[in-house]
């Protein structure tokens, strides 16, 4: 996945808009172990529980799998994403869509900043030959990255300072 090369303000989503694509990103700081955030953001039935931008998600967060997430975005359609990579703590991607024409790429990373914090990033680039037909009807993503990142720092601290 492309790199974006906006700089980021803590928790909020920034979105760089090209012809045949749009790649939207958060980063944000948590007080937790990447393990810990590890642990939320790969529990795929427990997602509801903590990301108010999920409505429901089935399946296994594992490679190679396919599940299927409902969100706040569009309650009527269920997005089928399967886990192309996963790097245990640190990195993972999810993909739709038909390359060529239109695909969808979801990046997680998470990177310690010092001791007892860790640095999530959330990046999602969508396009791809039908991306100018189809953009005007993708709804902006900002809003919803900054509330999966507040959400999942709130759950990631509660549940690092229980741990301490």
């Amino acid at each position: 996945m492309a790199k974006t090369t906006a700089k980021h303000v803590q928790g909020r989503a920034v979105t760089i808009r090209k012809s045949f694509s749009r790649t939207t990103s958060v980063a944000v700081d948590i007080l937790a172990d990447p393990e810990v955030i590890w642990e939320l953001i790969t529990n795929a039935s427990d997602f509801p529980r903590w990301n108010s931008t999920v409505v429901s998600m089935e399946g296994r967060i594992e490679p190679g799998q396919t599940i299927r997430l409902k969100s706040v975005l569009d309650e009527k359609r269920i997005f089928k994403l399967r886990i192309t990579n996963m790097a245990p703590a640190k990195a993972m991607t999810w993909q739709d869509g038909m390359a060529p024409f239109f695909k969808g790429v979801r990046q997680y990373l998470l990177t310690p900043v010092q001791a007892g914090a860790t640095r999530f990033t959330m990046t999602e680039k969508i396009g791809g030959l039908m991306f100018p037909m189809a953009a005007r009807h993708i709804p902006d993503f900002n809003p919803v990255f900054e509330q999966f990142a507040n959400d999942l720092k709130k759950e990631a601290e509660t549940i690092q300072k229980a741990k301490n």
